[in-house]
């Protein structure tokens, strides 16, 4: 009998490779679906990666609803808990991010306590260490945390800081801090399973869909999936991971120099690589919300320590400039760009 894990969000970006190295490991794993006709989806998607699939199983589960919880738990070893919500645009409603954010994550770990699963990894996000910071001049690290109440703090950093802080308070409680792992991945791209770009594709697709004529000057830390996914499936077993935080950072970028990165690999397309002004990005904003929403971030760069993620692999990440163009070739095979 394999080691079975349970892995929240198996159809999403992150979930979706974090099985797929799973299966490659040689584990059984239970993907959490919201509704079973995903499944079928998922497993084909995994079978063309080149998972084994004769060791993958679903359960419906929703983030907001106690249903199914404690039966998917059953003959658990491992929790890889990544579903959350994300989005680039902020919500009328803070609590469409914060609610399922922090729920999700108190049913996930209330019921992992109760059929004593060895350890729980969580993914959490570099959002939880560098929002609401009064210095951005240093680099952050896992002793950093968001600051909620912040005026700064939107609604994404707030849940992925309220999520964190209540999965160690829940492991607190049980006396079982040292079986939580907790994964801070920031912006993550690389190559995509199927067809659905997520999230965090959105910075490669406006770089590569010709409609900016410069970049604008926000700033990213970015991160390989295959690098977190192995980050994760690393945490169930290494010792180190065991009550401890992990940056997975491969560095920190402008998002011209992003630019920069594709253009040689992508000759046919006009990529951006020159800086918007910023009275020209306050006009654009006013007609694209993705810009408009992130106005607050302009001319910031936050840098937070990656080196911790590198130590755990025994290993350099995977470049930004590889998992950037990795992204943008999948976006192109999949017609999405």
């Amino acid at each position: 009998m394999t080691d079975r894990v349970l892995v929240t969000g198996i159809s999403g970006f992150l979930g979706g490779h974090v099985a797929l190295q799973l299966l490659t490991a040689g584990y059984t794993v239970r993907g959490s679906v919201r509704n079973l006709s995903k499944a079928d989806k998922v497993r084909d998607t995994l079978s063309k990666a080149g998972a084994d699939t004769s060791r993958l199983e679903f359960v419906a589960l929703d983030l907001l609803s106690d249903a199914g919880w404690r039966e998917a738990m059953d003959g658990v070893r491992y929790l890889q808990h990544t579903a959350s919500p994300f989005a680039l645009e902020t919500p009328k409603d803070p609590n469409d991010f914060i609610r399922p954010a922090v729920e999700g994550t108190r049913r996930a770990i209330e019921a992992a306590l109760a059929a004593q699963v060895e350890r729980v990894v969580l993914t959490s996000s570099i959002a939880a260490i560098q929002y609401g910071q009064a210095d951005y001049a240093r680099t952050m690290t896992e002793a950093d945390w968001t600051d909620v109440d912040s005026p700064t703090t939107g609604a994404y950093p707030k849940s992925k800081t309220l999520a964190e802080r209540e999965a160690w308070r829940l492991m607190d409680a049980a006396g079982r801090h040292d079986d939580l792992a907790v994964i801070n991945p920031a912006g993550i791209l690389g190559p995509l399973l199927d067809e659905d770009p997520g999230t965090s594709a959105t910075i490669i697709r406006r770089l590569l869909d010709g409609k900016l004529p410069a970049a604008p000057k926000l700033a990213m830390s970015l991160v390989d999936v295959r690098d977190v996914a192995a980050l994760q499936v690393d945490a169930m077993t290494n010792p180190a991971a065991g009550g401890q935080r992990c940056i997975a950072s491969q560095g920190t970028y402008w998002m011209s120099d992003v630019g920069r990165m594709l253009r040689p690999a992508f000759p046919d397309r006009r990529v951006p690589t020159g800086e918007l002004p910023t009275w020209l990005l306050r006009v654009v904003a006013l007609f694209d919300r993705d810009i408009r929403d992130n106005l607050h971030e302009l001319g910031t760069m936050k840098r937070v320590d990656g080196h911790r993620g590198s130590e755990r692999l025994g290993r350099p990440l995977i470049t930004a400039a590889d998992a950037a163009i990795a992204t943008g070739r999948s976006l192109v095979a999949h017609h999405l760009v």
